[in-house]
């Protein structure tokens, strides 16, 4: 996707996805509590463990697909059809978090299966506007097409 078309979008929950690093990988931003080292994704406000004060930071940029389902029936908000959506073990955090997967993976997922965290335009937000939504993709399928990069 080209730097316009994302210009042209919203994005559907500011501040859930921020970009990493100059290669262009996005991280998905969450919290961690300095006092028990607990982390949160989305982030939170307090501690759900020890009520301290968290602090703002990417909790995860890749991980392992832990389950998914693909949804064969009418997609809400302008979704490709179908689409997937599912769990990812974040590497650097731990979270389990889930989320949108690439519509180009749908039939190419499997459990266990290394992911990567994307921002792409899929579909609108509730007054038909074209957002921009985070989304997991397979390593392999970001590295050979340079998409989300």
């Amino acid at each position: 996707m080209s730097a316009t078309a994302r210009d042209e979008a919203l994005e559907l929950v500011p501040g859930l996805v921020e970009r990493v690093d100059a290669s262009g990988r996005y991280g998905l931003v969450g919290s961690l509590c300095p006092d028990c080292g607990a982390s949160a994704f989305p982030r939170a406000g307090c501690c759900p463990q020890c009520q301290g004060t968290p602090q703002r930071r990417v909790v995860g940029t890749a991980g392992s697909l832990y389950t998914y389902t693909v949804v064969r029936t009418r997609a809400p908000f302008g979704l490709p059809e179908p689409y997937a959506v599912g769990y990812v073990d974040l590497d650097e955090s731990g979270l389990r978090v889930f989320g949108l997967i690439d519509p180009a993976a749908v039939d190419a997922l499997a459990v266990g299966q290394r992911m990567e965290v994307g921002l792409d335009r899929l579909g609108v937000d509730g007054g038909g506007r074209p957002c921009l939504r985070p989304v997991f993709r397979p390593e392999r399928m970001a590295a050979d097409t340079g998409v989300g990069r």
